[in-house]
């Protein structure tokens, strides 16, 4: 036999590289795909349960369930006129001026839009002929007994009746009888006049009182034609709240002493501020004329007041051109307080620093600071504490509480107002943080959370 042996031929190297390689190649594709796709489906968020679509003069619109169709519309940019609705308070129909045509199993049919939810593949239409001639109609019944004082009525300019009178209404009325008549106007507090003859019954000021404020002071009485807005006998509207009626108003039946017969809206420069009487830090428009304070209106801010104002933020720009105001130091003497310079104030004072320390040292004064200074009034005190060598201060709260209270974790007014349970020690909110107290209290009424209070006085909580 022979030995000679038979070499088999290798394979090409390089045939098996290019082939593996493609492999390879082709496996990260895949898998680059497939992460692709799982990312596509992770980055997709989830449809949201509480969403529906409706359609509204054409076009789809997402709303949430539970909200009305008006607000789903003005949300969408879509207006509808309205004078009795309020986002921030509940639903009643009474004007009748927001009705809209809804389809429905028999056909469309005409709804009251602030009354009526929207729902899934709803079809909404808010500018058919039927619906302009029931707000034209609706419009010509409520200016029947309304009287033409728009030339001195403080609401003209920024009226939504004069508004919708012009853009919705007929353009002529029908009506030749005499109108009602009231007394106008009567004031029902200090600062809030009511004229009845103007009044349109749309139930803003009268919800206001008894759903957010919590004072049931004003509300209807009689009946039929009769029907008015009214205080009770004897019992003047002493809400710390009641600024909100006069700015909700949507006529003049409600105008606020302190802005009557001043100027109109196009007078009127504004700047949008921060309202400093209390630390909520309510949103507010400052609006003067003439360089004149004249008139603070709330803003609605969503974290913060809800377009709310306390009585005591909105009409203390009275303050800064009243007679009372302290405009100059006043040292005191034999007859009383007397008016003094700067210099020789300050004089007074340091003559009594001086002879406390020479008869009995530092620790013959007390320094007491306050709530109601600023942080920089503290942290002046504390300089003059220092550099005389006071040791005897107290920077206490004004409520009592210790001042360590202050290095706890702090929450937002919306924490506040969403928390389970919020727990007060010692403040009465609704004379020191009245705002606060209006969210706190709606949180409450609406069994969002439950509150509980320590405090050694009556509150108005």
């Amino acid at each position: 036999m022979s030995d000679e042996t038979t070499d088999t031929p290798a394979p090409d190297a390089d045939v098996i590289t290019d082939e593996v390689v493609a492999d390879v190649e082709a496996a990260h594709g895949e898998l680059a795909d497939e992460a692709e796709a799982a990312e596509a489906v992770e980055a997709e968020p989830e449809p949201d349960p509480n969403l529906v679509t409706l359609n509204l003069n054409g076009r789809d619109v997402a709303a949430r369930k539970g909200d009305m169709v008006i607000a789903a519309a003005l949300q969408a940019d879509e207006y509808v006129p309205h004078f009795c609705y309020h986002p921030r308070m509940s639903p009643v129909g009474m004007c009748r001026q927001c009705m809209v045509e809804v389809e429905g199993p028999r056909g469309p049919m005409m709804v009251v839009s602030c009354m009526t939810p929207v729902a899934d593949g709803q079809v909404v239409r808010t500018d058919t002929p039927q619906v302009k001639r029931a707000q034209e109609g609706m419009l010509e019944l409520l200016l029947a007994n309304h009287p033409l004082d728009c030339p001195v009525c403080d609401k003209g300019g920024e009226c939504p009746l004069q508004d919708q009178a012009f853009s919705h209404g007929p353009g002529e009325s029908r009506y030749v009888e005499e109108k009602r008549h009231y007394e106008k106007p009567i004031p029902i507090s200090d600062l809030v006049y009511l004229d009845r003859e103007r009044c349109i019954l749309c139930d803003r000021c009268t919800r206001f009182a008894d759903e957010v404020a919590g004072d049931k002071l004003i509300h209807f009485i009689s009946r039929g034609n009769d029907t008015q807005v009214m205080t009770f006998p004897d019992e003047p509207f002493v809400s710390y709240f009641s600024g909100n009626t006069v700015q909700i108003c949507p006529v003049g039946a409600l105008t606020a002493k302190p802005y009557r017969f001043k100027a109109r809206p196009w007078d009127l420069a504004q700047r949008e501020s921060t309202c400093t009487t209390c630390s909520v830090g309510c949103r507010t428009v400052i609006q003067s004329s003439r360089d004149e304070l004249l008139r603070y209106q709330g803003v609605d801010s969503d974290p913060v007041n809800w377009g709310w104002l306390c009585d005591r933020g909105r009409f203390n720009f009275e303050a800064v051109n009243s007679d009372l105001r302290l405009a100059a130091p006043m040292v005191k003497s034999d007859t009383g307080l007397v008016t003094a310079s700067w210099n020789a104030a300050l004089r007074a004072a340091a003559t009594l620093v001086t002879e406390a320390l020479a008869d009995g040292g530092p620790d013959s004064i007390g320094l007491l600071g306050g709530a109601r200074g600023s942080n920089e009034d503290a942290f002046a005190w504390a300089q003059l504490a220092d550099s005389i060598g006071i040791s005897y201060r107290d920077a206490q709260l004004g409520d009592g509480l210790p001042a360590g209270i202050l290095g706890l974790d702090r929450a937002t007014i919306d924490d506040a107002a969403t928390a389970a349970t919020v727990i007060l020690l010692g403040p009465d909110l609704k004379e020191e943080l009245p705002v606060l107290y209006l969210r706190l209290r709606d949180a409450a009424e609406k069994k969002h959370t439950r509150i509980i209070e320590f405090s050694t006085l009556e509150t108005g909580m």
